[in-house]
């Protein structure tokens, strides 16, 4: 395939006729085995490729993609753009594509990810199943493995490319009426331990067996990684240096301003060996190692190139997520407070009020409660309604970082008086 990327590139290149241009291409290989109810359902595997040519005469602007390689597609797509710009409405937005850049050479794309053969993916499930059965116990998931790249090239000569490597293993366990989930993602499948997996499986499906009902009410919680990723990725969303300057999201007018708790921190790094980083952004921009927040004091937001301009300010882009912690056990935390609950995972979140940054949203897979410093049993899945930014404010204690999905590296944490609204039955 690369050899057929380096010759479309060049006829784009010897046959575009606009006064720019700049072309993005995507790859993915991928590879997933999933399974279901202890049984291997399904084996995917293939490859896709994007290709997107965005064109410009002067500040009117065509776009058009295509996922062939052959010459009439690329002839095509050439036309379709330059036509689409000819007839278009000059873009007072436009920025010209950026000349050639020196970018950061982060390792993203791991050997052992790569060589992960089918076979022994599907040994890591029918281990995963075996597991399951000797508790009497059903378990579903998938396991996963995707080599990406990504390719920016303009006609001012710019070029960026840039690969990586993902695995992923996933398993939710059902036994009676507790069902819990686990899940590993890294870039590198050597650091990925089956035993590891399956032993925090059990833990969490024993802690499960005992459930009692329990009123929707403010209480301290420990939120584990996998649940706190989803209310960052939300308020990272949120940070949007426009949208802020708009009036739309609760950032604006917060630049430089202690807008967050004093615990909280958010950067976006290439240093962090465990988390994929891509060494260029949106318009091949090189990634930079950025502090967003740092001890509550909002430094700057993801702004693009325009509007980077309109503000005299630098572009930038959250391209991953770094939240140092403090190394609080768990079993510490629950120390720290008479009693709370400790939840797995959120679902089902909704934006309630973007202004405020308000989110609704879900427990799921296994909520715990806790008191006097031990947990006590399990409780009912429970509705919340908070404001991500607010709930940093209210942080008591952090634990080690720990990878999350890739792209994040966070801690657990301990928030006060978290805002449980509702029972639900799932």
């Amino acid at each position: 395939m690369s050899k057929n990327i380096e010759k479309a590139l060049r006829y784009i290149e010897k046959n575009c006729k606009a006064d720019d241009y700049s072309i993005s291409i995507w790859t993915k290989d991928s590879h997933e085995t999933r399974f279901a109810q202890n049984t291997i359902t399904q084996h995917i595997a293939g490859d896709n490729l994007q290709l997107s040519l965005e064109v410009a005469y002067d500040n009117k602007t065509g776009k058009a993609r295509t996922n062939q390689l052959d010459e009439n597609s690329l002839k095509d797509l050439i036309a379709t753009a330059q036509n689409t710009a000819i007839s278009n409405q000059p873009d007072p937005e436009y920025m010209p594509t950026l000349g050639k850049q020196v970018y950061p050479k982060p390792v993203n794309l791991i050997e052992a990810t790569a060589k992960l053969e089918p076979a022994e993916m599907v040994e890591i499930v029918r281990k995963s199943i075996a597991h399951a059965e000797k508790q009497d116990a059903r378990v579903s998931g998938m396991t996963e493995k995707h080599i990406q790249r990504s390719i920016i090239a303009t006609k001012k000569g710019l070029y960026a490319d840039s690969s990586f490597s993902e695995f992923g293993h996933s398993m939710t366990m059902k036994k009676g009426e507790a069902e819990t989930k686990v899940s590993f993602n890294h870039k590198d499948y050597a650091k990925f331990k089956l035993k590891n997996e399956l032993d925090r499986l059990s833990s969490q499906m024993d802690s499960l067996v005992q459930q009692k009902p329990f009123e929707p009410q403010r209480i301290p919680v420990i939120i584990r990684p996998e649940a706190l990723i989803e209310l960052i990725s939300f308020m990272s969303w949120f940070m949007n240096r426009r949208q802020a300057d708009e009036g739309f999201t609760p950032f604006t007018d917060q630049l430089g301003k202690n807008f967050f708790g004093k615990k909280f921190s958010l950067m976006s790094t290439l240093k962090d060996k465990d988390l994929i980083a891509p060494p260029f952004v949106s318009d091949g921009l090189p990634s930079e190692e950025i502090t967003w927040v740092n001890k509550g004091k909002l430094l700057t937001m993801p702004t693009n190139r325009y509007w980077a301009q309109e503000k005299k300010a630098k572009p930038s882009q959250l391209y991953n997520i770094y939240v140092p912690g403090e190394g609080t056990t768990e079993a510490e935390m629950m120390k720290l407070v008479p009693k709370g609950l400790i939840i797995n995972r959120f679902w089902y979140i909704r934006v309630v009020d973007m202004k405020r940054g308000e989110l609704t949203g879900m427990t799921r897979d296994g909520v715990l409660y806790f008191e006097k410093g031990k947990i006590k049993h399990a409780v009912n899945n429970l509705r919340w309604n908070e404001i991500p930014h607010e709930v940093t404010r209210r942080i008591l204690a952090m634990g080690e970082s720990v990878g999350v999905e890739g792209y994040a590296k966070i801690p657990p944490m301990l928030i006060d008086a978290f805002n449980f609204v509702d029972k639900t039955s799932f």
